[in-house]
């Protein structure tokens, strides 16, 4: 079975990756086991000495999952069964690829935001970075 990761940060773009996995799937490709991921930024270590560690994770947890429930209800509409993982790192695009080998996904699916290219230059861009760093087939979505 085909293992994909989408890396889904709640934007409207997550909707669309969703939208083009399943578009996919009804052009043929096999239901495949999904793992859908969203990463955390830590909060800064002046926040983090005032609120308890288990504070911190459980409001992770929360927020990571709230930015996975539309992806995730699309997909389990058409009858899926997404597995929702919720990541801390300051590093999005190493922590994304890193979960991929953890996971022996096969090829991730991810939004693209579109920014341009001076933009994309000065802000950086995970989708660009998770291509360059993925041992894998990487798929972007606008």
């Amino acid at each position: 079975m085909t293992r994909i990761l989408l890396p889904i940060d709640g934007s409207p773009v997550s909707r669309r990756v969703a939208d083009a996995l399943l578009a996919r799937i009804d052009a043929g490709l096999t239901a495949p086991e999904i793992h859908l991921i969203n990463i955390q930024r830590p909060v800064s270590q002046d926040v983090g000495q005032f609120v308890n560690h288990e504070a911190l994770r459980d409001f992770h947890r929360d927020e990571g999952l709230k930015a996975l429930a539309e992806a995730r209800a699309v997909l389990e509409a058409a009858g899926l069964a997404p597995v929702p993982h919720v990541v801390v790192d300051d590093q999005p695009a190493a922590a994304i690829v890193r979960f991929a080998g953890e996971q022996a996904v096969d090829e991730i699916v991810m939004g693209s935001h579109g920014r341009g290219a001076v933009a994309a230059m000065l802000l950086g861009s995970v989708a660009r970075e998770v291509s360059r760093l993925a041992g894998i087939p990487v798929t972007l979505v606008k």
